[in-house]
């Protein structure tokens, strides 16, 4: 009977999981075919400056071939090697994101991609909400000097298990809010997602990020696997204005392609 009750009581947890993420597929599937207009493509055919700008003096990009190759500094825990490649445009609105990602780096990095959606800066001194204007202070990535000083949502992927230190492979969502002034306490966006057994090196993934009013919706489609995370962001203030970042930490290197914006139509 004991054990009747035990495997009654995981079917009943397993189901109640299964739906959410079921929930969160149907819901996704649902906005993915709502109307939106492109706003914004890169095939990297030309030259990535005519796009993009980057933060970060070891950064190193190869762009050709309808791709582009991003790699940053090859010193780990040495801020300078931090890199992000952020759009010149800004985006306003609801908004669709998506592009083919391969990561190059191997299962024994434990550092993190990031992509950060309609950031600005926070205003305050030198921050100008155009972060173009102080880029020269970005020219080492310190993640501080982000969270400190830009508003913006973030969400952090690809990233390996790390066994001997006790760190598991994670999938999460941020909202910074420099007004604060408590760094990256409180900016947490939920749920958390842990033990993903995603973006496997070498492995193409087409990547569809979906920011409605102040829910984020994030698919990853490729390795036989088609799976959709959300985050809300009920909590915090909306986000409305501002550009798209692809950050790097160091040791990282990864293949873009096909990147496209679009913005969605209420």
């Amino acid at each position: 009977m004991r054990k009747l009750f035990t495997v009654i009581t995981i079917l009943c947890f397993s189901n109640i999981s299964y739906s959410q993420n079921t929930a969160y597929q149907e819901k996704f599937e649902e906005l993915n075919k709502q109307e939106a207009v492109l706003v914004f493509k890169d095939n990297f055919y030309k030259n990535w400056k005519n796009n993009w700008f980057l933060d970060g003096k070891k950064g190193r990009i190869n762009s050709g071939d309808n791709k582009l190759e991003l790699h940053a500094g090859k010193e780990a825990l040495k801020d300078e090697n931090h890199v992000v490649l952020w759009t010149k445009k800004e985006f306003e609105g609801d908004l669709k994101i998506e592009y083919d990602f391969t990561r190059l780096d191997n299962l024994e990095n434990n550092f993190v991609n990031i992509i950060y959606i309609q950031a600005q800066g926070s205003g305050e001194g030198q921050f100008d909400k155009d972060i173009y204007k102080w880029r020269k202070l970005r020219e080492i990535p310190k993640m501080s000097m982000y969270f400190n000083n830009m508003d913006t949502y973030h969400i952090s992927y690809s990233v390996s298990e790390d066994k001997k230190n006790g760190k598991e492979e994670y999938i999460r969502g941020r909202r910074y809010m420099p007004e604060q002034k408590t760094g990256l306490k409180g900016t947490e966006l939920t749920p958390e997602y842990l033990n993903t057994g995603l973006f496997k090196p070498g492995v193409k993934y087409h990547l569809t990020f979906i920011k409605i009013g102040k829910e984020l919706y994030f698919n990853v489609h490729g390795g036989n696997q088609n799976r959709t995370f959300y985050f809300n962001a009920e909590k915090y203030p909306p986000i409305n204005k501002g550009r798209i970042g692809l950050r790097q930490m160091f040791t990282k290197a990864s293949i873009y392609e096909n990147f496209k914006v679009y913005s969605i139509k209420k």
